[in-house]
C-alpha cells in the first residue's frame, strides 16, 4: 500500500516533543518494513506561527509570510529525515517531481512546506495525488473531524465516517490564510474532493494510531 502520513505541527510542535517526533519515525520505519512505501509530510506549527507574526510585524505580505512559515516546517522535515536515516531519501524534498521520483527510488519521501498558498495538509494531499496513494493518515490535535469546531463548541460530536462530498460543509474556514488551524485546510478539502484518495484523520498524540487506521480498525475518521 502506499501511504501519505500528515504529521501536524500542532502535534509535535506545540510545544516541540522530540520523544514523540522519535515516536514517529520508529512506526514510520515498521510501516517501511511491512512493504509499504511511504511518504511523511511535516508541520511547522506554533513556530511557523511565531515566525508569521514576525513577518506581519515586518510588513511582509502573505507570500512573504507563507514562506517564513515553509522555511519552519521544513526544519521539523529535516530533523525527521536524519532519524530516519538510509531509509529516507538524501534530502527533504522541495517539489512534487522530487516527491515521486523519491518514492519510485524506494525511499521514505520526507517533506515540509511546498509554495505560499498551501499548507502541509495541503502538501500532504498534493503528494498523494501524484503518487497515487491509497491512502492519507492525518495525524491531528483532535481524535477525528467534529460536525463543529470542538474548541469553541463543548456538544460537538465526532463524525465517524465522512463523504468527500460533506468534508467542506463541517468546516468554517473555506479560504486560505497564512497560519491558518482548521482540522483539514480549505485547499486540502479541494483537492480531497477531486482526487477521491481514503483519508483517516486521527489524534496525533498516540503514533500508534497510525498502525490501527492502516490495518482498517475503527479509530478516528474516515473520509471515503
Amino acid at each position: 500500500m502506499r501511504i501519505v502520513i500528515r504529521i501536524g505541527g500542532s502535534v509535535i510542535a506545540n510545544p516541540i516533543n522530540i520523544e514523540l517526533l522519535g515516536r514517529y519515525a520508529d512506526i514510520t520505519k515498521q510501516i517501511k518494513a511491512e512493504g509499504h512505501e511511504v511518504a511523511v509530510i511535516l508541520g511547522g506549527g506554533a513556530l511557523a506561527r511565531q515566525f508569521i507574526g514576525y513577518g506581519k510585524e515586518l510588513g511582509l505580505d502573505v507570500t512573504a509570510q507563507d514562506e517564513v512559515a515553509i522555511s519552519c516546517s521544513r526544519l521539523f522535515a529535516q530533523l525527521f529525515l536524519k532519524r530516519l536515516g538510509s531509509l529516507a531519501c538524501g534530502k527533504v524534498a522541495t517539489s512534487l517531481d522530487e516527491a515521486k521520483q523519491c518514492m519510485r527510488d524506494g525511499k521514505i519521501l520526507v517533506m515540509g512546506g511546498l509554495m505560499p498558498g498551501n499548507t502541509t495538509d495541503t502538501v500532504a494531499t498534493l503528494v498523494a495525488e501524484r503518487v497515487h496513494a491509497d491512502l492519507v493518515v492525518k495525524n491531528s490535535d483532535q481524535d477525528g473531524v467534529y460536525n463543529k469546531d470542538p474548541r469553541k463548541y463543548p456538544d460537538a460530536v465526532k463524525l465517524d465516517k465522512l463523504s468527500f462530498e460533506e468534508l467542506s460543509k463541517v468546516f468554517e474556514q473555506n479560504e486560505h490564510k497564512a497560519g491558518i488551524h482548521q482540522i483539514i485546510d480549505p485547499e486540502a478539502v479541494k483537492v480531497l474532493r477531486r482526487s477521491h484518495i481514503k483519508t483517516v484523520v486521527v489524534s496525533g498524540f498516540k503514533p500508534e494510531n497510525m498502525l490501527a487506521a492502516l490495518k482498517g480498525e475503527n479509530v478516528g475518521t474516515v473520509i471515503s
